[in-house]
């Protein structure tokens, strides 16, 4: 999904609100990220910190439905190509139906699925087929705390991405960027050939570079989403976010990608 020193930004769909959010997206891509994550507010997002949770909550004030979120997707897709993927909750997925919307986003142009609270244990038990999507792709979460074995069963059953949490907790607080980070990229490298993102606590270019050491992808998220924030009522925002990408987390020189 994504190849080596990747810049991946998270938004929240409807924050400010979905017509913003679509804007922003496609200057993201045309800055330079490889990827971007669309998240999808949730009324309990327990992995996440006061930032992302106040977009969440905000979002939900404007009473968007899946329905609207894969229209975001078709309309990002008039203008872009680059990858895409909902991070979510299980419970708003579930109400949807997976089925329906592994069928339904990957026809609407999405690309990938992170569910924050499922893992690869219980995929089977809420997947009607008991296996997981079959159109879009899988990603799931490594901790600095998964044991070896885990960090396997994690690496097999992803299809998209290893989504490397380099800090245990929420996101949003600082992280240093190192520590067991490089040797857990190690290990799941023993059992899969897929990219490695890291994510959780990326606050600037020096974390990226850092990230890039040992990982394809640094998922750049709570910055991003605290500048849409304190600059909500910018003339243009989405151009904003574009130059806030390039200018503080894309090294001297990087290539945007085309």
């Amino acid at each position: 999904m994504f190849s080596s020193h990747s810049l991946i930004p998270f938004v929240t769909a409807g924050h400010p609100d979905l017509d913003v959010t679509r804007d922003i997206v496609v200057e993201l891509a045309q800055a330079g990220a490889a990827l971007v994550e669309i998240g999808i507010p949730f009324s309990d997002p327990v992995a996440d910190g006061p930032t992302i949770q106040r977009s969440s909550f905000e979002a939900l004030r404007h009473g968007y439905t899946m329905e609207d979120y894969l229209a975001l997707v078709r309309e990002i897709r008039r203008y872009t190509a680059v990858p895409l993927i909902f991070m979510s909750y299980l419970n708003p997925l579930l109400r949807f139906g997976l089925e329906r919307l592994d069928r339904e986003a990957a026809a609407a142009g999405l690309d990938g699925l992170l569910i924050s609270d499922l893992t690869p244990e219980e995929a089977g038990t809420v997947w009607p087929n008991g296996v997981g999507p079959q159109q879009l792709k899988s990603i799931y979460l490594a901790a600095p705390t998964t044991a070896p074995e885990r960090l396997k069963l994690i690496s097999q059953a992803a299809t998209g991405f290893i989504y490397l949490v380099a800090r245990t907790g929420v996101t949003g607080v600082k992280t240093e960027v190192g520590g067991r980070l490089p040797e857990l990229a190690a290990e799941i490298r023993r059992h899969t050939s897929l990219p490695i993102a890291v994510g959780f606590g990326i606050r600037d270019r020096r974390d990226v570079e850092r990230v890039w050491d040992f990982a394809e992808g640094a998922v750049v998220g709570s910055a991003l989403v605290e500048f849409i924030e304190a600059h909500r009522d910018s003339s243009d925002l989405a151009a904003a976010c574009g130059r806030f990408l390039m200018e503080n987390f894309l090294s001297a020189g990087e290539a945007p990608n085309p």
